[in-house]
């Protein structure tokens, strides 16, 4: 069974777009992705960009009309996101209870 666990952190929709975790965090996130990559369960993962450094792309009557960001009405951004394949429902959840996120991550 494959699960996508989402990193949406507080605030990263308001985020500049050079900002990075500290140094701690990003430790501990290296070592979390290691032992998912030795458990053999890791697919894919990959951190995002903020918001302000994206753009979204409509379409109305079939013509793509691209916007930059920030976007105002964003509430909850994903900063990013690993893919697992594992066993079972129970087993995903117990990775992502493993994962190395701070308040209201």
């Amino acid at each position: 069974m494959r699960f996508m666990m989402l990193v949406i952190p507080t605030g990263y929709e308001s985020a500049k777009p050079d900002q990075v975790p500290d140094a701690a965090a990003v430790a501990r996130m290296m070592k979390y992705n290691e032992e998912l990559a030795n458990a053999g369960v890791l697919l894919s993962l990959d951190g995002l960009k903020p918001p302000c450094a994206g753009v979204g792309v409509s379409f109305a009557a079939g013509k793509p009309k691209v916007t930059d960001g920030p976007f105002a009405e964003a509430k909850e951004c994903v900063g990013g996101y690993w893919m697992i394949q594992v066993k079972s429902k129970e087993e995903a959840i117990e990775w992502a209870r493993r994962a190395p996120m701070g308040d209201n991550e």
